[in-house]
């Protein structure tokens, strides 16, 4: 009989046949505790069912017409078996002792619903980008810290999370408009719900490429974006504590990147330069007193860069 998995691996795929047998390989390449993995395709087109079906039955393979990210992970847990839930985006790896982490990590606090930890950046031939992200790590009652922030603190992507499926079955599955950057509703509501433990090492690797969110210097058809994609997160997760009877709202005012992007793309109701400085130095979503003057530096640097070289329009809604 095979033994029951202790926690389910979620790998959502889309076009990433290039990248996929490293994400599956370090999946299966777990040490010191019992996992599943689970790969949902979602509507590839190049090559990506041939590398899922030559894992036989390694792996549980779903594929489906292409739905978002959000529909693909949504049917992974559906899929998944196990009391705890771990994510890994088709283009990223494992370290080999990161579920014996996670697993160590939710054992050592019931109470906690969601454990996450620092990512490697690589580039594609595995050298090292830059330093492991986020620099800064949050834990415990986060719903404060969101509430202040407008909803922004320093987690990592995709691959760092892990939660309790009571939690997530508590939550429900991730809304629909998630078709990108779904991990945004389950860092941005489940900490409302649970306390959150955040891990110091790197266990995973972070694949730096140019793709629907990243790059590698930004654009204003990028920050309008992620704009977008800002406002409909704070929309659903507004109404999910509406409907909860939870107190407090996410304002869009209080999300220093938010604000910054608003500086960079000329909107009307755009902070001036002392206003962005005031408010990124007292972000309440970055922990963090140095590393708030270095994003507020950062931040004011570019927005000075695009006054001067016109690098981005006025305006490209």
């Amino acid at each position: 009989m095979t033994e029951a998995p202790e926690i389910s691996i979620i790998v959502n795929n889309y076009n990433y046949a290039r990248f996929l047998p490293e994400a599956l390989d370090s999946a299966l390449a777990q040490r010191e505790v019992t996992a599943e993995v689970v790969v949902v395709d979602d509507g590839s087109t190049d090559g990506s069912r041939e590398v899922i079906e030559g894992y036989g039955d390694r792996i549980r393979a779903r594929f489906q017409p292409n739905g978002g990210q959000a529909r693909a992970i949504n049917a992974g847990v559906a899929m998944a078996r196990a009391p705890i839930l771990a994510f890994l985006d088709a283009d990223d790896r494992w370290h080999p002792d990161k579920l014996s982490a996670v697993r160590e990590a939710f054992d050592a606090s019931p109470e906690a619903g969601l454990v996450y930890h620092r990512l490697q950046p690589v580039h594609s031939d595995g050298t090292h980008a830059f330093a492991a992200i986020p620099r800064s790590l949050c834990n415990g009652d986060l719903g404060p810290r969101l509430l202040r922030s407008g909803g922004r603190w320093p987690f990592a992507m995709t691959s760092s999370l892990a939660v309790r499926r009571s939690l997530w079955l508590e939550a429900g599955d991730i809304p629909a408009e998630f078709t990108i950057s779904a991990d945004a509703w389950i860092a941005g509501v489940l900490p409302f719900l649970a306390p959150v433990v955040a891990l110091p090492e790197a266990l995973g690797y972070y694949r730096i490429h140019d793709n629907t969110w990243f790059r590698h210097h930004d654009d204003a058809a990028m920050l309008a974006r992620r704009m977008t994609h800002w406002e409909e997160t704070a929309r659903v997760t507004n109404a999910f504590l509406a409907e909860r009877g939870m107190p407090g709202r996410l304002r869009l005012r209080d999300h220093f990147d938010y604000r910054v992007a608003q500086a960079r793309l000329g909107r009307e109701d755009a902070p001036g330069m002392l206003a962005l400085a005031l408010h990124g130095l007292t972000d309440a979503g970055e922990p963090s007193a140095v590393r708030r003057l270095r994003d507020t530096l950062f931040a004011l640097r570019n927005l000075q860069r695009d006054r001067a070289e016109g690098a981005l329009p006025a305006d490209v809604r």
